[in-house]
Parts: C-alpha cells; sequence; structure tokens
C-alpha cells in the first residue's frame, strides 16, 4: 500500500507551494498526481520520497520513458519531483536532494495548434444567438479570442471585472497577478448584448456574480466550456484537433502576423517572461514558410 506519510508529506508540501507562488488548483493537481505515481511506484520497493536515492528515480523515470511517455511528459514529472526535493531541503526535512544531478530529457519546443482567422470565424458563428445560451456561448468564444485569456480565467470572471465604459476587463491570472486587457469593438459590442439580452433569463433575479453563469447560476466549470468548444467546432466542420487554449493560441498568433510587438503580446497574455511568447513567432514564422512554399514558384 503507499505510504500514507508520504502522502501527508505531499499534501503539506502542496499547501506551501500554494501559499509561497500562488500556484492555480490545476497545477497543483498534475503536481500531486506526479508526486502520488511516484510514491505508488516506490512502496513495491519498500521506498520512501525520503528514502529514495538518485538510482531510484533514474529507474522510475526510466521506466516512464519505456511506456512510451514523451521527452516533456518526463521533464515535467522530474520538475515535480525537484521541487519536492528542494521544499525538503529547505525545511530541514533532509539533507541530500536525490534529484539534484538528474539531467532533463531536452525538449523542443511544442508550437501550439493553429487555427487560421477564417476557421476562427466559422467557429464563432456557430452558436445559435436566438438562444439565450447560445448568445452567452457567442460571447465568451469572442471575448476569449478577442482578449487571450486563459480559459480558467473567463469562467471565473465576474461582473466586477468588466468595465463597458473603458472597453477594458481586469483578469486575476497565475500567481494572483492581475492585468488589464483591452477589449475589441466587436467583443465589446456582444458583450453588451450579451449582458443586455441574455444574462437576465440566465440569472432569473438571483444575486450572481459570476459573468457567465450556468442555468443553475454556478460558475461554468473548465470541463463544461471544453465540451462546448468541441461542439462548435464540429457543427463549423473544423477538422483540427482543437485545444482548450486554441483560442488564445490564435489570439497571439493573430496579432504578431498581423505586426503586433512581442513585448505587447507578452503584457495581454500575463506571461513572466518573454521567452513564454516567443514560441508564437516561430508559430508564425512556420505559417510563413508553407505560404511561401504553397504560393512562391520557386517554394
Amino acid at each position: 500500500m503507499p505510504s500514507s506519510v508520504d502522502y501527508s508529506d505531499i499534501e503539506i508540501f502542496l499547501d506551501a507551494l500554494w501559499m509561497e507562488r500562488g500556484l492555480s488548483e490545476n497545477t497543483l493537481t498534475a503536481y500531486r498526481s506526479d508526486l502520488q505515481k511516484l510514491v505508488d511506484s516506490l512502496v513495491k520497493q519498500d521506498l520512501t520520497l525520503n528514502t529514495a536515492r538518485r538510482e531510484d528515480l533514474l529507474i522510475y523515470l526510466a521506466d516512464k520513458a519505456k511506456q512510451g511517455a514523451h521527452a516533456r511528459t518526463t521533464a515535467r514529472l522530474l520538475s515535480s519531483i525537484r521541487r519536492y526535493y528542494q521544499y525538503q531541503i529547505r525545511e530541514g526535512y533532509l539533507k541530500d536532494d536525490p534529484s539534484a544531478q538528474i539531467d532533463a530529457p531536452k525538449v523542443a519546443p511544442a508550437l501550439p495548434k493553429l487555427m487560421t482567422e477564417d476557421e476562427v470565424d466559422d467557429l464563432l458563428d456557430a452558436p445559435d444567438c436566438e438562444q439565450v445560451l447560445g448568445l452567452r456561448d457567442r460571447t465568451m468564444l469572442e471575448l476569449l479570442y478577442a482578449s487571450g485569456l486563459r480559459v480558467s480565467e473567463l469562467i471565473n470572471l465576474e461582473l466586477s471585472q468588466i468595465n463597458t465604459q473603458q472597453g477594458i476587463v481586469r483578469v486575476t491570472g497565475k500567481g494572483g497577478k492581475e492585468r488589464l486587457v483591452p477589449l475589441g469593438e466587436e467583443a465589446l459590442n456582444w458583450l453588451e448584448r450579451y449582458l443586455r439580452e441574455a444574462r437576465p433569463d440566465i440569472v432569473k433575479g438571483r444575486p450572481v456574480d459570476a459573468l457567465f453563469p450556468t442555468n443553475r447560476g454556478a460558475a461554468m466549470t473548465r470541463q463544461a466550456f471544453w465540451q462546448l468548444i468541441k461542439r462548435y467546432a464540429k457543427q463549423a466542420h473544423i477538422k483540427k484537433e482543437l485545444s482548450p487554449h486554441t483560442l488564445r493560441h490564435a489570439f497571439a498568433t493573430h496579432l504578431i502576423n498581423h505586426g503586433a510587438d512581442l513585448r505587447v503580446v507578452q503584457l495581454l497574455l500575463g506571461h513572466s517572461n518573454l521567452s513564454t511568447t516567443q514560441i508564437y513567432t516561430h508559430v508564425a514564422r512556420e505559417r510563413l514558410k508553407s505560404l511561401h512554399a504553397e504560393h512562391h514558384p520557386r517554394g
């Protein structure tokens, strides 16, 4: 059986991580899953997290790779493990870090799946705006594409974060950092129409803070919104495999394609480091190369 002591150590570590860095619940869940899987493997060898050696961790990571884990997955596992041991060292529970001398696998930058501007238009046109929920969904999609919000940021928006007079939204992102994101005229028009024509029918007079509530008056979940995107993509006959961040990626890439400064895009996305934003220049470059190959006589 897995060690209950190890599991409680993991929860103490995650609580500390949340208090220090304000990480999202999704990130903490990923850390928990990674560490608990390691515990389940170590216990079979009568080991715990705090008695494992470098060799034990290497064997575990190598087994994951043999089972088909990608380099990116292995790198994330090692990152979770390192964070745990760094905390144990800092708090004085351990003297040596068994993960310190393990090299992370080299990971090529993953290019986001790119939607064309026409595909985005088709997706945005999919909801039936004669229905109140269709108008809500269209507004959510418009807002997502116009602002580059993360899905978690979108579904957690409250009325107080929207300023329709100034055309901005105040977003609380990763680590509790706030940023102001401008809304384009198109998204603002949809938002005002939604607030006027659809939201009152959805909330039915109930005191609801969520900007985009469900019929029950609660904020929508990530999973529910993801199902909406998949349904509308199917209706729009979009064959590409989309992700919850598809419109965020499209927002950034299309801005850069149209000449936006990289640092402006960084601020809009809420990236701490410019290097995180630079991946979108690679996406734009790949798009230019494909257009050249398709249309240039010597492509």
